[in-house]
């Protein structure tokens, strides 16, 4: 499956979805980026079953903004709409598929147990001292 363009329109219907999504947040001046693309590329052939988006952070700058995104590549897994892994940095072949690897074997309803727990533990305030 090749890879598809995300814009700040098309991000949170893609990422909130079900299923394993993952996203490359890359730019054309960018030489690991460029390193790291026919890799994202090879992975997006061998796993059909998943979504590989791309970011172009110069023309989406404020999606990039948003996700927080400080240093290119990132790479960022959704599953089920939970953000599951980020990372700069371009990964080695091998690497990425642990990625996927891994993220295949999470047990999704522990992960939802963890999200909603955290949701409703109240939040401390900072301590001002």
């Amino acid at each position: 499956m090749a890879t598809v363009e995300l814009t700040e329109d098309t991000f949170e219907t893609t990422v909130l979805g079900d299923g394993i999504v993952l996203v490359d947040f890359w730019a054309d001046w960018c030489g690991p980026c460029k390193a790291f693309a026919p890799i994202y590329d090879g992975a997006s052939e061998d796993n059909a079953d998943i979504v590989f988006g791309k970011v172009d952070t110069e023309a989406q700058q404020g999606l990039a903004g948003a996700m927080g995104i400080q240093a290119i590549p990132t790479l960022m897994v959704f599953r089920d709409g939970i953000g599951v892994f980020a990372q700069a940095g371009a990964l080695p072949g091998p690497a990425l598929d642990e990625v996927i690897k891994q993220t295949r074997a999470l047990d999704m309803d522990d992960i939802r147990a963890q999200v909603a727990a955290q949701q409703a533990s109240p939040q401390q305030p900072a301590d001002p001292a």
